[in-house]
């Protein structure tokens, strides 16, 4: 019988190591130039991770997928400013890093919500984990009262954005980032967006 998956706010308190294995699992090629590498850039997630900005999903007590998210008050899943930085990395190592983080840094308007990483394990993508995880964070957004969603998708993540598009967002703009594809493997992001209606209030159920 297949294992009961439960949709949770906040990240479990001693999952922090696993939820940045995902999330390195997912974003590592685009993070690895600025916070690897592996190991190093999932340490420095674990111990910067805002906890109560996120969803996750369960499978016999252990996160199988996260998604993260970020308020207009400047707060997302992914944490760690440039003192956090420079402490783990070194000044020498640290302010380029700082350059490359900043390429990457997405910050919410007033009334927004902005998807900050949703990373599903390997073995269970396709499953529509990852649409049950949007669904939570769209009743969070409804309970902050923001009008519209938003996230950047890379070019080389068409299922991605294949998934986006299928709850609703819908492209806006797209910036080409040539000088970007050699380094962190990617050469235009799109954002995309999608409004906040009153049916989002109803969030996802145990399945």
């Amino acid at each position: 019988m297949m294992a009961l998956t439960e949709i949770r706010r906040g990240v479990p308190e001693g999952a922090e190591g696993r939820v940045a294995q995902l999330y390195w699992e997912a974003f590592g090629r685009k993070l690895g130039p600025a916070l690897g590498p592996s190991e190093a850039g999932q340490a420095f997630l674990a111990a910067h991770l805002h906890r109560d900005r996120a969803v996750v999903a369960l499978r016999e007590g252990r996160v199988v997928a996260v998604g993260g998210y970020k308020t207009a008050d400047g707060r997302g899943l992914t944490g760690g400013g440039a003192v956090d930085v420079l402490r783990a990395y070194g000044p020498v190592r640290g302010l380029p890093r700082l350059a490359l983080l900043a390429l990457l840094e997405r910050d919410a308007a007033r009334g927004e919500m902005v998807m900050d990483g949703l990373a599903v394990a390997p073995e269970l993508r396709g499953n529509g984990i990852g649409a049950r995880l949007l669904r939570e964070v769209y009743a969070v957004a409804a309970e902050h009262g923001c009008d519209r969603l938003r996230l950047d998708v890379i070019d080389v993540n068409p299922l991605a954005r294949a998934l986006y598009e299928r709850q609703g967002f819908r492209a806006t703009a797209t910036q080409r980032t040539p000088f970007l594809r050699d380094l962190m493997g990617f050469e235009a992001v799109t954002t995309m967006h999608r409004p906040v209606t009153a049916a989002d209030r109803t969030p996802g159920a145990t399945s």
